[in-house]
């Protein structure tokens, strides 16, 4: 019965959780200036999430170790220090723009500038951080999140054309502006798959003590939840195609991107529009922060867990609190939220090789999953689509960021 509870709360506090800031802002921008033809983006992103997650939990079940411990203690503490690197840098950023997108969700509700609600945002991250354990931050904000289904309910009832939205599963070529598509195509594949996402669900694993016995669950966790995320995030896409597009509404700040929500729910469009992003982009900032103390305290064998006493992992608290502090610093020198998230989530694209591929070593290497290896196909194209991914990002996003 534990595992069943565990299965049904996993596979909605997914969907709950699957969007937050960088899922909104490129699903709205890519629906208002190409209407469905990325959805196909959305599509492959969630597939390599799915399969990435469920990788993750089974390298932790049955190994006990998270992925930075595992690259740590497979590759060595001198190539660990690169992606360490990378990630510290783009989750900083990740986690100011999360910050940005709970305050521009206030300021929507309060018409109170949202440079006012940045420092409070973070402390209220921090308190929740100090004062609850895994289950909070996992279940509860994932539970709360489940107020973006609200994009699939505008997408419904807008009802779109059911045969376009298919034939959009396939890419196609843009009939305009061909590297904003591709920046859009690569922005989207990284608000997906943050990197980040492999250590915590494999740390999240460790947290709730999931044994080889139950990987069941952790598959049918990922692959259902993250499917049923990935309809959100087109939800996103299709009510913007339909009602930014024929307006040739543009999105260039959350505000505009919160219109999309009025032909379906009038009065209360904002209010639901701000509980969506808010609740969506807190969520993610709790989670990119306890991250960083996870994968600090995994690479460097200090005592971590969100459920000791902080007391006991003092370590831990601090590297998530410092870079908290880091997040909030950039973001109080001042930022443009939605610029800001689009780069983030661009530039996660570009270190994706070096997080993705060793992790897929240790799928392959039976002292870490016996005998629960990833299938040769599933290797294959995830490490295609992650190289290609890598080397489409280096090109368009200095081309989109610089204009040329």
């Amino acid at each position: 019965m534990g595992a069943i509870v565990d299965l049904v709360l996993g596979v909605v506090t997914s969907i709950g959780g699957f969007v937050e800031v960088g899922s909104i802002s490129t699903a709205a921008q890519a629906g208002s200036e190409f209407g469905y033809q990325l959805i196909w983006a959305i599509a492959i992103a969630t597939a390599m999430l799915a399969l990435l997650t469920e990788m993750s939990g089974r390298l932790a079940a049955v190994s006990r170790r998270t992925v930075a411990a595992a690259v740590r203690e497979r590759f060595g503490i001198h190539f660990q220090l690169v992606p360490l690197t990378a990630e510290l840098v783009i989750d900083t950023l990740l986690i100011t723009a999360e910050i940005g997108g709970a305050a521009i969700a206030i300021k929507l509700l309060t018409n109170v500038g949202f440079e006012w609600w940045l420092a409070p945002l973070a402390l209220l991250t921090w308190l929740l951080l100090w004062l609850s354990g895994f289950a909070v931050i996992e279940y509860g904000l994932g539970l709360l999140g489940l107020v973006t289904l609200a994009f699939v309910i505008s997408a419904w009832q807008l009802h779109p054309d059911v045969s376009d939205i298919g034939r959009s599963f396939l890419p196609t070529t843009p009939h305009h502006h061909y590297t904003r598509y591709a920046f859009l195509a690569v922005s989207i594949v990284g608000a997906t798959i943050s990197p980040y996402l492999l250590n915590f669900f494999s740390s999240g694993a460790i947290e709730e003590k999931l044994t080889e016995s139950e990987l069941w669950v952790n598959t049918t966790t990922a692959y259902m939840g993250m499917c049923f995320g990935g309809v959100v995030s087109m939800g996103v896409l299709v009510t913007s195609a339909m009602v930014l597009q024929p307006r040739h509404i543009l999105v260039d700040s959350y505000e505009q991107a919160a219109l999309m929500f009025v032909p379906v729910f009038g009065h209360y469009a904002i209010p639901l529009f701000a509980a969506a992003l808010g609740i969506g982009c807190f969520g993610a900032a709790v989670e990119l922060t306890v991250n960083i103390g996870y994968t600090f305290s995994q690479v460097f064998n200090w005592t971590w867990g969100a459920n000791k006493p902080r007391r006991d992992c003092a370590r831990f608290v601090t590297a998530f609190t410092f870079v908290l502090l880091m997040a909030l610093g950039v973001a109080l020198m001042g930022f443009d939220p939605l610029r800001l998230t689009m780069l983030s989530v661009a530039l996660t694209v570009v270190i994706m090789p070096i997080v993705v591929l060793p992790f897929l070593v240790l799928m392959n290497d039976k002292k870490y999953v016996k005998d629960h290896t990833s299938g040769v196909i599933a290797n294959g194209v995830l490490a295609a689509l992650t190289i290609v991914g890598g080397i489409l990002a280096v090109v368009v996003v200095p081309l989109e960021m610089f204009g040329g």
